[in-house]
């Protein structure tokens, strides 16, 4: 055997049990080659080879991102970033902006805005926009992506009017007295606006694409499990072709694209190592910020409301047994505890069926489990694809919408674990950050980086060690794509995808996790990032 590629003298840490730490590993190709110390290691190297002194650095294996809309990432980084912005005036102002380069009846994209940072946390509405905006349509994501902020020129372009219904799992926000459309559109009920908007070119978006995926290897991201539409898998699949898909792709397929998936016949688990279809994604409800995930009792400080099932339940269990009767896996994203709960009842009655007995299955967020059914997911083999920021950056509103005593079964990891589920850990970006450094540190502390809400974290009877968060982060993504014998481990024989830390997370104290960066990132054995201190042969 003869090595492209050595490191050594370094903290590798595999990830797989039978040899969980090694000083040195061996590359040919795009695969490890053999791992151990470095005396055996560094006689493999071949004439001409790379060798690169570790000095003692932290190497884990390639890190995936189970939960990202890459594509939409991707576009808001040139559009109207609303992300922590703290007053609705300082939106408005974000907005008029861009009005001074935008040519009229240009329409104004962007998002991340969050009436929980306000003082005044009441929905904001069309004249807030139509004051900066009256010669322009404007529609802006909220920052957990289920309401949509418009102005009037925007609801008009859509022909949504005083008499218009919402839609099925939708809800149009109406002006007290009048009923006139406010300007706010919840769920469904966004897609009015947003399938009237003229969508990006292909080349636009592989244009951005190229830009967050050079973000994303800086961050140490490898592969991402991506949930958005055709035009996203198109743009993969070009970037693929023209050997530039810098990132592991599984791809999700749309609810409404299901029929002609399964009239293709297409199945999950085709496609390569670098492009793969997934499962097909169902929406059960909404989300804790727009206060629409679906509950089992009312919101705390809103007794009239229990959220909105985006998917009736006859709806999905129709779904699931259409895609398992194809070899289609699920993907259902589920935030209230009726939601899970929900999909826990279908996916039982889905396995006692007998439909798709091998498929891996899985609930995208999970964040609220009822007690009852926390040790329903590892009985029926159900994958709980979670992110771990969102315990850090919601626990607030959860305390405020949800209540202490329902807040103890939020984001369980602990819990879901001990009862033998398979996490799968991801961020949701643009929701929140990509860096899964940062995920790690929500899942071991719960606190957030200021400290908050002290030594203990929130509800630190959820913690999990940071191997079992990096484990989430690298065999649980493996797994939950039905790659394990492929990647998710430093192992002879896999993917030759790492990761260089600068500390060594497994020894440090938890809180510094956030101050570690990624020195380098290798995907299919060639270095896609490196600093530029980072040592050479």
């Amino acid at each position: 055997m003869q090595a492209d590629l050595v490191l050594y003298n370094g903290k590798i840490y595999t990830i797989h049990q039978a040899r969980p730490q090694v000083q040195a590993v061996a590359i040919v190709g795009n695969r490890i080659a053999a791992v151990g110390d470095d005396a055996q290691i560094k006689c493999l190297l071949a004439p001409g080879g790379e060798a690169i002194d570790l000095g003692g650095r932290t190497v884990v294996p390639g890190l995936t991102d189970c939960h990202i809309h890459f594509v939409e990432y991707s576009l808001r980084l040139t559009r109207i970033d609303l992300s922590g912005v703290e007053s609705k005036a300082n939106a408005i102002r974000r907005v008029a902006e861009r009005t001074q380069t935008a040519k009229p009846r240009e329409w104004l994209l962007g998002g991340g805005w969050d009436r929980n940072l306000w003082e005044d946390p009441s929905f904001p509405t069309k004249e807030d926009l139509d004051s900066v905006a009256p010669h322009n349509p404007v529609a802006l994501n909220s920052k957990d992506g289920h309401t949509l902020w418009v102005n009037s020129l925007a609801l008009a372009r859509a022909g949504i009017t005083v008499e218009t219904h919402g839609p099925p799992g939708g809800e149009i926000e109406r002006q007290p007295g009048t009923g006139e459309p406010s300007g706010i559109l919840k769920e469904n009920a966004k897609h009015l606006v947003t399938n009237v908007i003229e969508k990006p070119s292909l080349e636009a978006i592989q244009a951005a694409l190229k830009v967050a995926m050079a973000n994303a290897q800086r961050a140490g991201l490898t592969g991402i499990h991506d949930c958005e539409d055709e035009l996203a898998f198109t743009a993969f699949q070009e970037l693929l072709k023209g050997d530039e898909l810098g990132l592991r792709v599984l791809m999700h397929i749309r609810a409404e694209n299901l029929d002609a998936a399964i009239g293709l016949g297409l199945r999950t688990g085709f496609g390569s190592d670098k492009l793969r279809v997934g499962g097909v994604k169902i929406f059960a409800d909404g989300a804790l910020g727009s206060r629409t995930a679906a509950m089992l009792a009312p919101y705390e400080d809103e007794p009239l409301n229990s959220g909105i099932a985006v998917t009736s339940k006859e709806e999905m269990r129709e779904l699931v047994s259409k895609a398992s009767r194809a070899g289609i896996s699920v993907a259902i994203h589920a935030i209230g505890d009726r939601a899970n709960r929900d999909v826990l009842d279908i996916l039982e009655e889905n396995r006692q069926s007998g439909e798709g007995t091998d498929l891996r299955h899985r609930i995208e967020h999970v964040q609220l489990l009822h007690p009852d059914d926390i040790p329903r997911l590892a009985k029926l083999g159900i994958i709980a694809s979670m992110q771990p920021i969102h315990a850090t950056s919601d626990m607030e509103m959860v305390k405020r919408h949800w209540g202490e005593e329902r807040g103890r079964g939020a984001y369980a990891w602990r819990s879901l674990m001990d009862a033998g589920t398979v996490l799968a850990f991801g961020s949701d970006c643009p929701v929140e950050t990509l860096d899964p450094l940062v995920g790690i540190h929500a899942a071991v502390t719960r606190r957030r980086a200021d400290g908050s809400p002290g030594p203990e974290g929130w509800h630190p009877g959820e913690r999990i060690t940071v191997e079992d968060a990096v484990r989430a982060y690298t065999f649980g993504a493996a797994y939950a794509s039905g790659e394990e014998q492929e990647k998710g481990s430093i192992t002879p024989g896999k993917l030759a995808d790492l990761v260089v830390l600068s500390q060594d997370i497994f020894a440090i104290a938890p809180m510094a996790i956030l101050e570690t960066e990624v020195e380098a990132t290798i995907l299919d054995g060639q270095f896609v990032y490196r600093r530029a201190d980072f040592p050479s042969v």
